[in-house]
């Protein structure tokens, strides 16, 4: 089957999605660059966005924390962490309310880590009582690992009091912040997070080709001789960027100038608070106005993230999703389909360079399919 050849539009699509994301044009033009990857420029560049993404997270090398970046996606640099940071015989324990957290356990699986798994179902946060109980009656447990926004739902996990129980049992603590980290404040230290894993193309508007890791030295340091993959070392990428500045294998050097001009517009924004604000009210007006349109939204809103928001198919007309999703595409606008098990949902995301009237415009979208598929239905 031929696809239909389109020609180029001044725009791109709008991605209502968590990453990857709509970025800004100037972004886009920070890649029509080529640069040495061991050219003493490139490293100056490698070197202050390590620093600056210790500064958004309230932390510094004085006070005990270094910056790894990792070639690859958010899942590479998650899976960094789990193959480089467990001894030969440590255990992890696996919080999962998702497809992220079930991607943890699968990992350590692959990597024959021992592995324990506390799971709570996909709308509620973990149980912090069974964690308790679980690291006092668990000796063998060394990690714990959790998922701070589950883009499955968008919830919210509680990581600080998460955190204060692994430290309680003084554990080492791993989180996954891909979703979360740039739009929603995480104190690493309050928290007492060791490794924390992130991506440049989610909320901090980047696009994708590397992650990073922010993690406390002492807590990296300790790690010698736990790696069981050369590439993805986290210490041995770490020694690295120490030794020369430089990454051990080829990077993205392209993401990496995007990025760059991510970070500035970040701090044009007003950093974490300014960035927030946008995405708060982005999911503010996106939720108004599909409760108008009839749309139920998964979560109870007390667990519900303002990064990306599930919402139940319609009953009262045969909702086809695929559809639904065709029409949004031919008005240029791109939403994500469900990954919930337990029911039939679809996802939108305020994230991205996408403001209060790009939601606007999403919404009039979602009104107009949804007539046209309710009239299509009325003609048969």
């Amino acid at each position: 089957m031929k696809h239909k050849l389109t020609l180029p539009t001044a725009k791109d699509k709008t991605l209502f999605t968590p990453g990857p994301l709509t970025t800004s044009l100037s972004v886009k033009q920070a890649m029509l660059r080529d640069a040495g990857s061991w050219h003493f420029e490139f490293n100056e560049v490698v070197a202050s966005i390590r620093d600056k993404l210790l500064e958004i997270a309230g932390v510094s090398r004085e006070t005990g924390f270094e910056t790894i970046l990792m070639q690859g996606s958010g899942t590479f640099g998650v899976e960094a962490v789990v193959s480089s940071v467990l001894p030969p015989n440590g255990k992890l324990l696996a919080l999962a309310n998702g497809a992220y957290g079930e991607r943890l356990i699968q990992m350590a699986s692959h990597l024959r880590i021992a592995t324990r798994v506390l799971r709570t179902p996909e709308n509620q946060i973990p149980d912090l009582d069974m964690l308790q109980s679980v690291l006092s009656g668990d000796s063998t447990i060394t990690h714990v690992a959790a998922v701070h926004c589950e883009t499955t739902t968008g919830i919210l996990n509680p990581i600080t009091e998460i955190g204060r129980i692994v430290k309680d049992h003084q554990r080492i603590y791993i989180v996954d912040a891909i979703s979360s980290f740039g739009a929603i404040p995480i104190d690493l230290v309050s928290s007492g997070i060791d490794f924390l894993i992130s991506s440049p193309n989610k909320c901090l508007e980047g696009v994708p080709g590397f992650s990073f890791i922010l993690a406390r030295r002492a807590a990296l340091l300790a790690t010698e001789g736990f790696a069981r993959t050369l590439s993805l070392d986290l210490l041995g990428q770490w020694k690295g960027f120490e030794k020369n500045g430089q990454f051990r294998y080829t990077p993205a050097t392209h993401t990496i100038l995007a990025f760059q001009q991510a970070l500035r517009e970040f701090d044009l924004e007003g950093g974490v608070a300014g960035r927030a604000a946008r995405y708060r009210n982005n999911h503010t007006v996106l939720l108004d106005g599909m409760k108008r349109l009839g749309f139920r939204s998964y979560l109870n809103p007390e667990v519900q993230s303002y990064v990306i928001t599930s919402f139940h198919y319609p009953t009262d007309f045969d909702f086809q999703f695929d559809k639904f999703y065709r029409r949004l595409s031919d008005n240029d606008m791109i939403i994500y389909p469900g990954k919930i098990s337990q029911a039939d949902t679809f996802r939108i995301a305020s994230i991205g360079r996408i403001f209060e009237a790009d939601v606007r415009s999403l919404l009039c979208a979602i009104e107009e399919s949804v007539n046209e598929l309710c009239d299509t239905k009325d003609d048969l």
